[in-house]
């Protein structure tokens, strides 16, 4: 179920396109979500944004569940809850491991994750700062565990999360009960920034200073 109003009203999905989209979403939760309505207001922005989005997921240089941290680890950094719960709900429905996926928020003070998935989310964190603070050591640790694709592709997930994230905190789409559908258990929770909703303040975000200088 929505959680707030977005700050654009939804609008009705017209034509084959929006026909399409209705289909797969009642299919998906039984209904359209609001989010869909407010970016029917531009059907060539919205048409563009899930033919890259698709592209994007597509991609196979990266293990499918360090990618999946990776999107949830910048969502939970930027505080889009939208964009926790569908790939949360993403993430059970592609039979990957939900348990740690539940635990991405916290991924910091949870002990189930690798080195590596640690490196991945911490690069994640670091890309979606402002400015970016990604150091040439994570980096380089990245480089030697993953190779160049799979490095490259990381780094693109992340920015096209960064895009989505931004857009729907800043559009006001909220969570809308994809993971829910699924009665899958509550995501991991951690304190956000003033106005985000995909957090809550029951432990201490981060400063810049230990996201870039935390070790794996």
């Amino acid at each position: 179920m929505t959680t707030a109003q977005t700050r654009i009203p939804p609008t009705e999905l017209t034509g084959i396109f929006g026909s399409v989209v209705k289909v797969a979403a009642r299919r998906m939760i039984g209904r359209v979500p609001d989010s869909m309505g407010v970016l029917a207001h531009h059907p060539a922005l919205m048409r563009a944004s899930m033919g890259i989005g698709r592209k994007v997921d597509a991609l196979h240089e990266l293990d499918r569940d360090l990618a999946s941290y990776a999107v949830m680890a910048t969502a939970a950094t930027i505080g889009c809850s939208w964009c926790l719960d569908f790939n949360y709900y993403k993430a059970h429905n592609e039979g990957l491991d939900e348990t740690k996926a539940r635990l991405v928020p916290a991924w910091r003070e949870a002990s189930a994750f690798t080195p590596l998935e640690r490196d991945v989310m911490e690069y994640a964190e670091a890309m979606s700062l402002t400015p970016p603070a990604v150091t040439d050591e994570l980096s380089a640790r990245l480089l030697a565990a993953l190779g160049p694709a799979a490095l490259i592709e990381l780094t693109a997930k992340v920015a096209f999360m960064n895009m989505s994230s931004r857009m729907n905190v800043a559009l006001g789409i909220h969570s809308e009960g994809y993971a829910d559908s699924c009665e899958l258990p509550p995501l991991a929770t951690r304190s956000g920034a003033p106005g985000t909703d995909a957090t809550q303040p029951d432990a201490p975000r981060p400063a810049p200073s230990a996201v870039v200088g935390s070790a794996a």
